[in-house]
């Protein structure tokens, strides 16, 4: 279900956005319509919230500059809120006056701690990374891209950043979801990496919390060195994690990677810290499990990291030229099972890998 939206709760700009902070909570369900922007071409940005089938609502921005039926949504990672990725308004910015509107799509763990609603039970809750359950990954997804065809779009391309891009792959990988139409992976989470912070100290900690029924309480530390949470959201960090779906060594379990039908691009930066030094290297080992990959782009963004900082607009440009020669075409075509249909086409490794300067 999409919550109320539209002009009235529009910023007066994209970039007001990121000076005014986190966008609203959602306060109901109610009629839809597109913002109006103040002139043809300029970027608006308004709230767009969306319910999960659990009830929790998540809450989200369309930035758009007129009716459009194109649309890229972009599933945020682990605290990837406006605040510490404002790359987000560049990409919101740069794809709507292009004519492709963008969703800054917030999941459960945008922020540590955030106050939400749910639709079920008309109670307030406090979601976060503090109590995160990946289990409701998938869902979170389904609940923008449902939204996306309630509001009427009809071609699709769905991102992810970071661990973002770790629950894109989750979700295309188990729904096979027939309305996306390609996927961009933008600086994949390398989650054994992060994971290396956790202690033999800390998981046995983890541990006792869980056999002793603890599994609600807050640990007496924060997990990874800035993850403040409970000791049930944490064992599914350390011990069950079903986001640890992509690696740096090809012999890795990459299962989720390996059933992904869908086809589209993968990005990173050229200084990107959590692949042991190899950004390249690390996208294309992932890109090599896809049965599509012969299909798929590498971008590697040169002289940045993890958050492209400083080379934000470059990216937004890279990522509406990328999607623009998408849209060019005509939409995927599908055989008769509804699966996307396999086309040949030159590999595309490293070596293949296209650079942004």
């Amino acid at each position: 279900m999409v919550s109320a939206f539209g002009a009235e709760q529009a910023t007066e700009s994209a970039v007001k956005l990121r000076a005014s902070g986190a966008p609203r909570q959602g306060r109901g369900a109610g009629t839809t319509r597109e913002p109006e922007p103040s002139r043809p071409g300029q970027a608006r940005a308004g709230r767009l919230g969306v319910s999960t089938t659990s009830g929790t609502v998540l809450d989200g921005v369309l930035f758009s500059a007129g009716p459009s039926r194109q649309v890229v949504i972009a599933i945020t990672g682990i605290h990837g809120n406006f605040h510490s990725n404002p790359f987000y308004v560049n990409f919101g910015q740069t794809f709507a006056e292009a004519g492709v509107d963008f969703v800054y799509a917030q999941t459960r763990d945008a922020y540590g701690r955030i106050a939400t609603r749910n639709v079920l039970t008309g109670r307030q809750e406090i979601i976060g990374s503090w109590n995160e359950d990946f289990a409701h990954a998938d869902e979170d997804i389904a609940a923008y891209v449902d939204a996306a065809v309630e509001l009427g779009y009809e071609r699709i391309v769905l991102a992810g950043h970071s661990l973002g891009a770790n629950k894109v792959i989750s979700y295309l990988s188990h729904t096979k979801d027939p309305r996306v139409e390609r996927f961009i992976l933008l600086s994949p989470a390398n989650v054994e990496h992060l994971l290396s912070a956790v202690t033999e100290e800390q998981k046995g900690v983890i541990e006792r919390y869980m056999c002793e029924g603890r599994g609600g309480e807050m640990l007496p530390f924060a997990l990874l060195g800035w993850i403040e949470c409970t000791a049930s959201t944490a064992y599914g960090w350390v011990f069950d994690n079903p986001l640890d779906n992509v690696h740096v060594e090809a012999d890795k379990d990459f299962s989720q990677v390996e059933a992904l039908e869908h086809r589209g691009a993968l990005l990173i930066g050229s200084y990107d810290r959590f692949t042991y030094g190899d950004p390249a290297g690390f996208l294309g080992t992932i890109n090599s499990q896809m049965p599509r990959a012969a299909e798929n782009e590498i971008v590697i963004v040169e002289g940045t990291g993890h958050t492209y900082q400083g080379r934000e607009q470059q990216v937004a440009d890279a990522l509406v030229e990328l999607v623009a020669g998408w849209l060019a075409d005509a939409p995927s075509r599908k055989d008769a099972s509804g699966k996307p249909s396999v086309q040949t086409a030159e590999p595309q490794g490293r070596a293949g890998a296209k650079e942004v300067k």
